[in-house]
């Protein structure tokens, strides 16, 4: 199968299924978020970041670590697989012990103290379960993740729709998260032995020793981005409170539902990435120019419509109950163009094995993001937060292009930012000219005249066309 050909079908996969697992895990969100209210939903949303942040010291970087060297070489599967097992494990119950210890030290209420016990069994379980996704990816076999992320998304919102019926509680909403990553986990390891390899545990301490050094920026990188992207919500609720997280909260899940756009692209295309580094630069060198501007367009789209539009997004989704989110989302919605960039940016890094480089840059954002925070939130609260994440975004933009332009590859910016950004504010002009005759007039007629206007401006080229031709039609690249 031809590079393109499986690109195609990976992308397509994932892409399904992610506009599947988009629906059912929009619903979940609307259901959970109206049902609980701005308060326990708040409380969950912040066990929910709370261990995140130690979650990925579960995780150790292996799953990006494993997709870069087994895509190139697959007879070492089971090798890395078993040892790689094995310091999961360990991995997993220090950062349990570790969950307890800060929770017993800082003496939350007992509500809030199961809640984040179960939320952390769950991201726990969970990241065994990105552990077999890493084994998929490697074998470019996305479909079976894509079946997985359906099945997570189903099984979360028919226990939520269960619990809003009996009318449970704020414990049961978190147990919900536990059971769901049970049966995802047994999904895996059956998917696993039935098509890849069978799981063995390995104790080779002279290739534990190898994992961990070449997966160590891995994980300082993993670190530094789990702080950025969940401090705010951990650090809104110790100076505001719970019910400024749940404001929060609603919007940035949202801006994290578009983020899965991205990340299902570089899922799919890191394998292809990492084995043209070795095979290919100047492939690799098109296929990033060419991705660069898919993002930054599609970004742009999302951006317009989410600014313009917020307080309709708001209202329909949790209700004037969450009125204070508008705002919120307003100021985070600014990240999108960035953040979508940046994701291609990280990969990329990864990719050509420069993750020292990203730990640097991550490091700088977390600590960037922390300062912010702690001078925006007492004074803003979760406004504050809102624009400190879209500084943090902004200089790890920044930073990522410079070093990329400078010792990768030079792209055009008139080509792929200027350009698009104007199609952007013209589309946004004539907009907003409508809008405040009719909303959903305004959304349709910015929907018709967005694409046509990108090829009027020759931002979306013939190349580019022939290019999403093949694609569709799976011809050889």
């Amino acid at each position: 199968m031809s590079t393109i050909h499986r690109v195609a079908k990976n992308t397509g996969v994932l892409f399904i299924s992610q506009i599947l697992s988009f629906i059912l895990g929009f619903l979940y969100l609307i259901f959970t978020a109206r049902y609980l209210g701005p308060e326990s939903y708040g409380i969950l949303s912040f066990a929910i970041a709370f261990t995140l942040i130690f979650g990925i010291l579960a995780d150790l970087g292996l799953n990006q670590f494993l997709v870069r060297d087994l895509v190139r070489d697959k007879s070492l599967a089971s090798k890395y697989f078993g040892n790689a097992l094995v310091i999961k494990i360990i991995a997993s119950v220090i950062t349990f012990l570790l969950i307890i210890l800060t929770v017993n030290l800082i003496h939350y209420p007992l509500n809030t103290t199961i809640v984040i016990y179960l939320i952390a069994i769950y991201v726990l379980i969970n990241s065994f379960s990105q552990f077999f996704y890493s084994i998929f990816q490697s074998y470019e076999k996305m479909e079976f993740q894509a079946i997985g992320n359906i099945l997570n998304s189903a099984l979360i919102l028919s226990m939520v729709l269960l619990a809003i019926y009996f009318k449970l509680d704020l414990i049961f909403f978190a147990l919900i998260y536990f059971f769901s990553s049970i049966i995802i986990l047994v999904y895996n390891i059956i998917i696993c032995i039935w098509k890849f390899i069978i799981p063995k545990i390995e104790f080779d301490l002279n290739f534990w020793k190898y994992i961990l050094l070449e997966s160590v920026f891995f994980i300082l990188a993993s670190v530094f981005t789990q702080i950025y992207f969940n401090i705010d919500s951990v650090m809104i609720s110790f100076f505001t409170g719970n019910q400024a997280v749940g404001f929060y909260t609603a919007a940035y899940r949202l801006i994290f539902i578009l983020l899965s756009i991205p990340s299902v692209l570089m899922i799919s295309m890191f394998p292809v990435m990492s084995k043209h580094f070795k095979s290919s630069i100047n492939v690799l060198k098109l296929e990033y120019e060419r991705i660069f501007k898919f993002l930054f367009i599609l970004a742009l789209f999302f951006f317009i419509f989410g600014f313009l539009f917020a307080d309709k997004v708001i209202f329909l989704i949790y209700g004037a109950n969450y009125n204070p989110s508008i705002i919120a989302l307003q100021i985070l919605i600014f990240v999108i163009p960035i953040i979508f960039i940046t994701y291609l940016f990280g990969n990329l890094l990864a990719a050509i094995n420069k993750q020292r480089f990203v730990v640097i840059v991550t490091c700088i954002g977390a600590i960037l993001n922390i300062t912010l925070n702690l001078f925006l939130i007492p004074k803003f609260s979760y406004f504050g937060a809102s624009f400190a994440t879209v500084i943090t975004e902004l200089v790890i933009f920044i930073i990522m292009f410079y070093y990329l332009s400078k010792f990768f590859h030079r792209i055009s910016i008139l080509e792929n930012i200027l350009k698009p950004l104007a199609g952007a504010i013209i589309v946004a002009v004539c907009i907003s000219f409508i809008i405040y005759i009719n909303w959903i007039l305004a959304l349709i007629f910015g929907l018709i005249i967005y694409i046509p206007l990108l090829y009027i401006l020759k931002i979306i080229k013939k190349d580019d066309i022939k290019l999403i031709s093949e694609l569709i039609k799976n011809r050889r690249y």
